[in-house]
C-alpha cells in the first residue's frame, strides 16, 4: 500500500473530517463514499476518493509524486467530465500533494487548451498550518507533513496527540498511519523512538497492508511459475525441432513475457534453424 493509498484509507474511514477540513464546513451531516468506476475506459487510481456531500461530489486525489501520465491537469478534467456525465451535479476537486517538491505540477491548478479552461484546487501539505491536523485525530497523520520550523518537535506533538486517543482500535490505526506517512519526512529510527511499535502490528490497516503484500507475493509467485513453465515447454520444442539452443539464446528466451512465449511457441512451427529464432526475437524484443 502506497502513501497515497494510506491517505485514501483515512479519507474513507473519516469522510466527514476530510469534508470539514477541505470545505471549511462545520455542518456536515450526509456524506457517502462513492465506490464508482469511471468508464468508458477505467482511469480510476487507487489514491482517488469520491465523496457524495449533500447535493455535490467532493473528488480528492492524493499525490506523492508530481509526475503523472496523463498529466494531472488533464486527468482532473477527464475525471470531472466522467463524474458529471454520471451524476449531473456540482463537483469540487482537490489535489493534495504530500511530499515537498518544486515541480510545476504541484503549483498548477488548471487545465488550459484552446477554448477549454478547467480549474481545481491544489493543497501542498508542506505549506499547511499543522494546527488543524493536530486538533483532529483523523487528520493527525497529515500533521507529520505540515509546515514547521522544527520537524522533530512537530512529530513529538503528533505522538502526544496519538497517545491521548481513548478508543484503543482507533489509536492503533491512527498511530499506524502516522508512522507510515511520517516515513516521507522522518528517519525510521526517530519514528520508532516516539511511537509504540506493537500498536502497528495489531492495527487493522497494518493487517491490510500485510495481506496486500502476501497477495502480491502469491500473484507474483504464480506469474513466475507460469513463466517458468512456458520457458521449459519452449526449450523442449526448440530442442526437438532444431537442437539444443545456445546459452545466450536460452537467456534471451527466459527474458520473454508469458504472452511473448506463447507467440514464440506458435511461430516455432515455421522455423527450421536457430537463426529463425534470433530473427524473431530481434523483431519482437525492444
Amino acid at each position: 500500500m502506497s502513501y497515497d493509498n494510506l491517505c485514501k484509507y483515512l479519507a474513507e474511514q473519516y469522510p466527514r473530517e476530510f469534508v470539514r477540513w477541505l470545505l471549511s464546513s462545520e455542518e456536515v451531516n450526509d456524506v457517502q463514499v462513492l465506490k464508482t468506476e469511471l468508464s468508458i475506459e477505467p482511469i480510476r487510481a487507487d489514491a482517488v476518493i469520491f465523496l457524495l456531500v449533500g447535493s455535490y461530489i467532493l473528488h480528492i486525489e492524493f499525490q506523492t509524486s508530481p509526475d503523472s501520465e496523463p498529466p494531472i491537469p488533464l486527468r482532473m478534467l477527464d475525471y470531472w467530465v466522467r463524474l458529471y456525465r454520471l451524476y449531473r451535479r456540482p463537483i469540487v476537486q482537490v489535489v493534495i500533494f504530500l511530499k515537498a517538491t518544486s515541480s510545476e505540477a504541484a503549483y498548477t491548478s488548471r487545465f488550459e487548451a484552446d477554448n477549454t479552461n478547467h480549474q481545481y484546487r491544489v493543497i501542498r501539505l508542506w505549506e499547511q498550518d499543522p494546527a488543524i491536523f493536530l486538533a483532529n485525530p483523523a487528520l493527525l497523520p497529515l500533521a507529520t507533513l505540515a509546515k514547521t520550523d522544527s520537524p522533530r518537535a512537530l512529530l513529538e506533538q503528533v505522538a502526544q496527540r496519538v497517545a491521548k486517543i481513548e478508543e484503543t482500535s482507533e489509536q492503533r490505526n491512527v498511530s499506524t498511519c502516522v508512522q507510515l506517512i511520517a516515513g516521507l519526512r522522518f528517519d525510521k529510527d526517530l519514528i520508532r523512538q516516539l511511537f509504540q511499535k506493537d500498536f502497528m502490528r495489531e492495527s487493522v490497516i497494518y493487517q491490510e497492508i500485510r495481506s496486500e503484500g502476501i497477495q502480491l507475493g502469491v500473484q507474483q509467485g504464480l506469474q513466475q511459475g507460469l513463466q517458468r513453465g512456458e520457458v521449459a515447454l519452449i526449450m523442449r520444442l526448440i530442442t526437438r525441432r532444431i537442437g539444443t539452443p545456445t546459452p545466450e539464446l536460452q537467456a534471451r528466451i527466459r527474458g520473454l513475457s508469458i504472452a511473448e512465449l506463447e507467440d514464440l511457441g506458435e511461430a516455432l512451427f515455421d522455423f527450421s534453424a536457430a537463426s529463425d529464432i534470433v530473427a524473431w526475437l530481434e523483431s519482437h524484443q525492444k
